[in-house]
């Protein structure tokens, strides 16, 4: 029976411990009421008791934080789930691993005509480029092709060249570079466009393994408190499968639980009558009534490439091993007076642009193109988004609040690890480390932040991201923050980008990214309370549990004592 005084029949009240609203510090000695999948009441603990009756879920928090359950700005979900039922090397320590791993996988899979994965980290091989030798002394007989963690890259042995045939003769792509052995035959190693040398042969990936791997990757991604996302690539690129039609059986099988914002690939070697495909693309799934569990009103461009393979558009040239200046300035994709084009005619059709930009030239021509459409548009809401922004010239920070464009921070690279300080930072002019990743600038000049992971380019955990955006250091590093100190982000700031600052980027604000009355009860526990720990300890908080719609979607089998068990 309800207790006398009950105003609302409530589900489940979350009591006994912080709650970060989206925004700002978080509150204390509040409870969260949630009715019908929605948050109905934001009260004081002591107010508890009267939304309680016996059917009721009480979950007592022990401490723990309460938070909006994390959004992803920029991920490959259903690559990444892929990945993870195919030849995985996600977890290779080194270049050994990383073979043995292979052999064991093909010695376990003797059916499998082509050996298909990924996730080879560029440090462990020299120069960040593995060659074909090490795939052929264990997989002579069958063609192996591998993407790299970042997805710039593959590798392949010799047979796997000979099907495609690339030989001696086989000139790099426009957008791509072929690593050469010292006679100019492929060393192994394809980097950005080259990859797509291997498109007409590569086994396409059959409908039942993506779904798969959809299912696959939401699993872990619920479990790490992520309740949203944008999909940072709808169609065909560099052997990613198209997660489309995926999508669409999920929601007609009512197995998608979170909401994902499609971003449609654009092909760089088209022109605007992309546009009108994407739109009625976009309009076709509106009209199948799904509502906005999964949308398209996106567009994903990738203006450049990345800076450890130098493919990273650059106002400066790259220098080589020496020191000295190379005649490579990095690969701009897309022209920059089409890149303009395309933002402009998109804006018009209020499609939003999610645009990689990771060099200092890329992010000026991505600017530049929002300017445009500004100009010739005005002011809109579509939200576009500049995603990853490794290196920004000191001018151009403050032109993401002129312009309204949203800076999609990818955290957990800003630190120094051996594929920046081996790969990146000695290949850059004098000065460049301190424009690595500048979020403290794009802070004080009033950006606003959306976060991600782009996993599997790099685990999709968002603690893991959000303790070196406020640090700048990885656990167990010994280097200074990257960039210095000043480029550190306050904890509520980061967190913000991870919740509140995605929902913006996904139209999704309305209702979810923040503990507010009438919003989804999209939540996630944090144990231990971020906010309560040194910052060199916030990546020991973990997720204890994450609720999707007021429904528990994933908790620890064992949580700890200090924080109690969810009972009903």
């Amino acid at each position: 029976m309800r207790k006398r005084g009950a105003d609302v029949p409530a589900d489940a009240v979350f009591t006994g411990g912080a709650v970060f609203t989206g925004t700002g510090q978080p509150l204390q000695g509040r409870a969260v009421v949630v009715t019908g999948g929605v948050i109905t009441a934001i009260v004081d603990e002591a107010e508890a008791s009267a939304f309680i009756d016996d059917d009721t879920r009480v979950v007592e928090l022990g401490g723990a934080l309460l938070s909006p359950g994390f959004q992803d700005a920029h991920i490959h979900p259903v690559g990444g789930g892929v990945e993870l039922l195919q030849c995985n090397l996600t977890e290779a320590g080194d270049a050994d691993e990383a073979v043995a791993m292979i052999a064991a996988y093909a010695a376990a899979n003797p059916d499998e005509p082509w050996i298909l994965g990924g996730g080879w980290s560029m440090d462990h091989f020299p120069g960040g480029a593995p060659v074909r030798a090490l795939l052929d002394a264990v997989v002579p007989d069958r063609p192996v092709l591998l993407a790299s963690r970042d997805h710039h890259s593959a590798w392949a042995n010799t047979a796997a060249m000979r099907i495609a045939g690339i030989d001696a003769d086989t000139p790099d792509p426009e957008d791509g570079r072929i690593e050469r052995e010292s006679d100019g035959h492929p060393a192994g190693t394809f980097h950005e466009g080259a990859a797509e040398l291997f498109a007409e042969v590569r086994p396409s990936n059959d409908p039942e393994l993506v779904y798969r791997g959809l299912l696959r990757a939401q699993e872990e991604l619920i479990a790490l408190g992520i309740t949203g996302w944008q999909d940072a690539l709808i169609g065909s690129a560099a052997g990613v499968p198209d997660a489309y039609a995926a999508y669409l059986r999920a929601l007609d099988e009512g197995a998608l639980k979170v909401h994902v914002v499609g971003a449609q690939w654009w092909e760089r070697s088209g022109g605007l009558e992309q546009v009108a495909e994407m739109v009625r693309r976009r309009e076709e799934l509106r009209a199948l009534g799904h509502g906005d569990r999964f949308t398209l009103g996106a567009t994903k461009i990738m203006v450049d490439g990345v800076a450890e393979n130098q493919t990273a558009a650059m106002l400066t040239p790259y220098r080589d091993a020496h020191g000295h200046d190379t005649h490579n300035h990095g690969l701009s994709f897309v022209d920059p007076a089409m890149l303009a084009e395309a933002v402009t005619a998109l804006d018009a059709e209020g499609q939003q642009v999610h645009m990689h930009a990771l060099g200092d030239r890329a992010v000026r021509e991505a600017l530049d193109a929002v300017a445009a459409a500004r100009a010739a548009n005005g002011p809109s809401d579509a939200r576009h988004h500049l995603a990853h922004l490794q290196i920004v010239a000191e001018a151009e920070t403050a032109r993401f609040a002129a312009l309204d464009a949203v800076a999609n921070l990818q955290m957990l690279w800003a630190t120094h690890e051996d594929q920046i300080d081996e790969l990146t930072l000695p290949f850059l002019q004098d000065g460049q480390e301190a424009r690595q990743y500048p979020f403290g600038d794009l802070v004080r000049d009033g950006a606003r932040l959306a976060a991600g992971s782009d996993w599997p380019v790099s685990t999709a955990d968002p603690i893991a991201a959000i303790h070196i955006a406020v640090t700048r250091v990885a656990p167990g590093v010994d280097a200074g923050p990257l960039g210095g100190a000043q480029q550190c982000l306050e904890l509520a700031t980061a967190l913000a980008a991870y919740t509140s600052g995605t929902a913006y980027v996904n139209h999704r604000d309305h209702d979810t990214g923040y503990i507010r009355e009438g919003y989804l009860a999209n939540l996630v526990v944090l144990e231990p309370d971020p906010f309560t720990v040194p910052a060199e300890e916030i990546h020991r908080t973990t997720v204890a549990s994450t609720w999707i719609e007021g429904e528990a979607a994933y908790h620890r089998d064992a949580l700890p004592s200090t924080v109690p068990s969810l009972t009903a």
